[in-house]
Order: C-alpha cells, then sequence, then structure tokens
C-alpha cells in the first residue's frame, strides 16, 4: 500500500513570540531535541513505513515567504523525497489539503495521506508508529482516520472528540462527534465523562475521499482550488520542485480549517470516521508553559528548565531561555522568561498564551519585532542589523558559497561594504569589481548593484547603510535567481 506524507506548514506561532515569529515560526524552531519540529514531522511520518506500506514523496504545503526556509532545513534530513506546494497567501488547512489531494491524484494515483502539521512534538516514536499505522489501515478500507488524544486535564485551548467506548478490530473507536474550544465547565464534563479525546490535528484518508467530501462540504472551496491548480507554474531548483496555484485565484480561496469544512460534518454525513488513541507524548506546543511541560525531563533540581546562559537563586519551576547574553534570575516562581537579541518575553507560565496579546500591540504599531529576528535569514544566507540609529544602521551579512543577492536598486540609502572574510564579486551600475579580505566598496543611492560569492566558503561582510530611510522596503528588484517578487521585500 502507498502513502503519501502530506506536512501542513503554515502558521506563524504568534503564542511562542519572541523565538518565534512572522518570518521564522514556531514550526522551524529546535524547541524539543536537536532538531526542529517540521524536521520532526517529515522524519516522523517517513518512518511509518513496512512490510506492507510503501512511503511516497512527501508534500510540503507552505508559505511562499518561508520556502527556502523550509528548504534549507529539508536538505539537512537525508534520503527525503519531497516536493513543495507554494501557498501565495495563508488559506488555512482545507485549502492546503486540497492542492495536495489534487497533487496526489495526478495521473490517476490514489494514494492514502497522512496529514500531520508541522509544529507539533511526539516523545514516543514507537508509540506514533504503531498508532499512525493503524489508521493507515482504517484508510485503506475507505475509512478516515483522526487521532485522539486521552486528555490529562479539562484543557479549553483544544478542540474534542466524543467517540463511542467500544473498540473495533483495529482499535479504533467510531466517531460521534466534533466540538470546538469548550468554555471552562464544558471542558470539565468532557474531562470527567471519559468519552472524549483532544483532537490532534492529524488525518489519514484515500485523497481521492477528501476531493470527494471537501467538493461535497465546501464546493467554493473546491472550485477555486481547482481553478487555481489548473492555472499552477512549477519550477526547479536543483532537484527539488516548487509547485505554485495560480495566484490570482488563490487569493479569491475562502480560508477555513480542515475540521470546520469537512471533518466535523463526517459523522452526521454517514462518512465513515473513526478515532485512533495517540499514547505518544503529543503536544502542540501551543504556549510557553507546554513548552516547560514537555522538556520537564531537563529541568533542575528546582523545575527550573534552562536554554542558554542561565544563573538562577531561589528561583522555582520557570522557563528560561536566553538566547544571546547571561540572564539572571532571582526568586521568580512559575515565569517564562526568554531573551533574544531585540526583545525580552516575561510571563506567568499560567497566563503565557496571553503574549499573543503582545503581538497584536506590535502590528499595530508597524514594529519590525512582530515578524523578523534581529539575525535574518534569506536563501542566499543571512544577516544581522547589530546596530542602528538615525540615518544609519549596520548589518553583518553572510553569503552562501556561490549564492547571490539579487540585483537591485534603492531610493533612500547608500551603502558601503567591508568585506571580513571571504571573496566577493560585487557589480555596481556598469563595473565589476572582486574584493579581497580587509578591502571595501561604496555603493551610492541610485547606484544598481549585486553582491556574489565568488569562492568555495561563506562569505562574510559588513554593511553599513547610510540614508532617509532604512527600510527593508527600500528595495527595487531588478533580477533574482531565487525567483523573489517585490511583494515580500528582501535583499
Amino acid at each position: 500500500m502507498q502513502i503519501q506524507p502530506v506536512i501542513l506548514c503554515g502558521g506563524s506561532g504568534t503564542r511562542l513570540w519572541p523565538l518565534s515569529r512572522a518570518g521564522f515560526p514556531k514550526q522551524f524552531l529546535v524547541l524539543s531535541g536537536t532538531s526542529s519540529l517540521f524536521q520532526q514531522a517529515i522524519e516522523r511520518v517517513n518512518g511509518l513505513g513496512n512490510s506492507e506500506i510503501s512511503v511516497g514523496k512527501t508534500l510540503i504545503v507552505t508559505n511562499e515567504e518561508h520556502r527556502f526556509l523550509a528548504l534549507d532545513q529539508l536538505r539537512e534530513l537525508k534520503a527525503i523525497s519531497a516536493e513543495f506546494l507554494l501557498e501565495p497567501s495563508g488559506k488555512n488547512t482545507a485549502p492546503a489539503l486540497t492542492l495536495a489531494a489534487l497533487r496526489a491524484t495526478e495521473d490517476g494515483n490514489d494514494p492514502v495521506l497522512v496529514v500531520t502539521p508541522a509544529d507539533q512534538t511526539i516523545q514516543n516514536i514507537k508509540a506514533f508508529t504503531s498508532a499512525l499505522q493503524a489508521g493507515i489501515r482504517v484508510a485503506q478500507g475507505g475509512g478516515i482516520a483522526v487521532f485522539g488524544i486521552k486528555p490529562t486535564k479539562p484543557e479549553t485551548g483544544y478542540g474534542y472528540i466524543k467517540h463511542r467506548p467500544e473498540r473495533g478490530v483495529l482499535g479504533e473507536y467510531k466517531v460521534i462527534q466534533f466540538t470546538e474550544k469548550p468554555d471552562t465547565k464544558t471542558a470539565q464534563e468532557y474531562f470527567n465523562s471519559g468519552q472524549y479525546a483532544w483532537n490532534s490535528g492529524m488525518f489519514v484518508l484515500r485523497a481521492s475521499l477528501w476531493l470527494k467530501m471537501i467538493k461535497q462540504f465546501r464546493e467554493d472551496i473546491y472550485s477555486v482550488c481547482l481553478t487555481a491548480w489548473q492555472g499552477k507554474s512549477e519550477d526547479r531548483l536543483g532537484d527539488t520542485v516548487f509547485v505554485r496555484p495560480d495566484r490570482e485565484v488563490f487569493v479569491q480561496i475562502p480560508a477555513e480549517s480542515i475540521d470546520y469544512a469537512v471533518i466535523e460534518k463526517c459523522p452526521k454525513a454517514r462518512f465513515p470516521i473513526d478515532m485512533v488513541e495517540l499514547d505518544a507524548g503529543w503536544s502542540d506546543l501551543g504556549a510557553w508553559d507546554a513548552v516547560w511541560q514537555v522538556q520537564g525531563g531537563q529541568a533542575d533540581e528546582h523545575g527550573n528548565v534552562n536554554v542558554g546562559d542561565v544563573l538562577h537563586t531561589g528561583s522555582r519551576n520557570n522557563l528560561v531561555r536566553a538566547t544571546s547574553r547571561l540572564v539572571g534570575v532571582v526568586w521568580f516562581v512559575n515565569f517564562v522568561i526568554v531573551e533574544t537579541a531585540d526583545a525580552v518575553l516575561v510571563a506567568t507560565r499560567k497566563r503565557s498564551q496571553e503574549v499573543k496579546q503582545i503581538v497584536s500591540q506590535l502590528e499595530n504599531k508597524k514594529r519590525e519585532e512582530k515578524n523578523f529576528h534581529r539575525k535574518v535569514s534569506r536563501p542566499w544566507g543571512w544577516y544581522d542589523s547589530v546596530d542602528e540609529g538615525e540615518r544609519f544602521k549596520v548589518k553583518r551579512i553572510q553569503v552562501k558559497p556561490g549564492a547571490s543577492l539579487s540585483l537591485q536598486m534603492h531610493h533612500h540609502r547608500a551603502e558601503h561594504w567591508i568585506v571580513v572574510k571571504g571573496e566577493a564579486e560585487v557589480t555596481c551600475d556598469d563595473q565589476v569589481k572582486r574584493l579581497q579580505e580587509n578591502e571595501s566598496i561604496y555603493i551610492p543611492l541610485g547606484s544598481v548593484h549585486r553582491l556574489h560569492n565568488l569562492g568555495s566558503t561563506p562569505l562574510e561582510l559588513i554593511e553599513v547603510q547610510t540614508g532617509s530611510y532604512l527600510g527593508e522596503d527600500d528595495i527595487v528588484r531588478l533580477e533574482d535567481v531565487y525567483g523573489r517578487t517585490d511583494d515580500a521585500p528582501t535583499k
């Protein structure tokens, strides 16, 4: 039997700010273990194969803006075959899965889709594999498998699955109904009844079955997705395929989740839907308190989970992450403290979900801290904004071997480049110049320019910007080998 993993890699993870940002969201963070949540999700589903189950190419549905970040992390994994379906804008999970199903059914195929978010953590991989393989057998017989988590408390932040008490031959339970995030009283009733499980957000079903259901329940989503898919384009970067639905059509698709659009309607519509219990140390890491709970095994003798350079006096049961400097904590109890190069969060663990309100304030004030870290990843490397003031900004820049920045110009700023390490080829208007270590060049305001790394090692330089406006959107991109457009301004 052929299965096809589908990784839903959207979302911004605002509740894990300041570590998670729109430009570097939660799924790309290393929050447990040594790899990112995105990498863990790919490895888990690609580990489902056995003598009866063959794992096909992984479909990664992600945002256009995150494609190179995802690609870089994918390349760190070995022997994983994948392609990217790139959404021009976020439309929630139902359109994302519809794109994946349309791709999977091309050429007359109809694999079982194993659908999982990219931002969850699983502690017991053996139990995960066993549960998912049971769900695959359910889907092979024409059904739909969802995965429920036995509640440990009356949680109000999760959706719930009501199921019958009897198990089927595969260990599955018949689903009675789905309920979205209940209030505290209702959650307590669900918890006490023993008939409810948390909805993990993972699904297993035939690709053709999903297309049939989305067409029946939300024909408006299906029809626009189909039109956008028919107008798709494809390109390659090395051996990686990027598939883009028609942008102008795609933006017209109604945004809706898989649950609301289809899954919650299935029990009443007589679509066979079963729940497989997933007892594998699951967490969606929806808030910093959840991160503290997952990392409990790393706590010191006082219950403090520390990452980075951290010192305590009299503190207990805290989560402290220091990314760029020493953090000292004195007599804090049940707090979250997250330090980054440009922002610090201090919150009680119990109310840590409310960090989203800080993110809303950042958005209202149009502050860059909502979207980007001081150090920003780019397809050609990264830059780190180390200092800025009135009419100037200083950046450290690293360019990958053989990589180039876009051919571009600026309306409001001039730039000075000083090579620290490596060899650079600089285009400035009609001149091309090579720079070695300790050499520099001046890029006047309005000049058309490009930077290229000639060497086999990373190129490092210091960039000093001067001018009346130094925002990242002051870029007119003339050529770009990465296919970026000016509605996503970056070097």
